[in-house]
């Protein structure tokens, strides 16, 4: 027998609603519907949780280096340190770039859009997704996609 909360989650098309109800260890199945209200919150919970992850750790990173300025006094020290500083400053950048991402992904949850590719329009699989959920192309678009941005390149 479904619980009122499952029969509550299948009867809105609200992704947002559906997370609130969603169990924890539910994972999408090609069992059922593609991008069904399930699958849709499924998603949309992981993009959040993931987006709120990278917002703590910048967070850290941040209060990090208020707190703690760069004083060694051997020059190697400082350097080590500055180059250490260095990478953890571009990998903020780089999640902040993954950040638009996620936040388009979510904007494609609540237009519809989410999980079909923007090339082909086919459904993006599951496996795809649940790996990269920020994915706007099937595995074969994207590596063609890779292939022709490849010969651009060289030519």
């Amino acid at each position: 027998m479904e619980s009122s909360a499952t029969i509550d989650m299948e009867n809105t098309g609200n992704p947002a609603v559906a997370a609130s109800h969603l169990p924890h260890d539910y994972r999408p199945s090609s069992d059922e519907e593609f991008m069904n209200p399930r699958q849709l919150a499924y998603f949309r919970r992981k993009l959040i949780e993931w987006k709120e992850a990278i917002l703590r750790e910048a967070s850290t990173t941040l209060e990090t280096l208020k707190a703690e300025p760069l004083r060694e006094p051997d020059i190697n020290d400082r350097a080590s340190s500055e180059t250490d500083w260095g990478i953890e400053l571009r990998t903020r950048d780089r999640q902040r770039k993954v950040i638009s991402k996620i936040d388009a992904a979510l904007r494609r949850i609540e237009t519809g859009d989410y999980g079909y590719c923007e090339v082909s329009g086919e459904p993006i699989s599951l496996q795809r997704l649940e790996a990269r959920p920020i994915a706007t192309m099937t595995l074969e678009a994207q590596e063609r996609h890779e292939r022709d941005e490849k010969i651009t390149r060289d030519e």
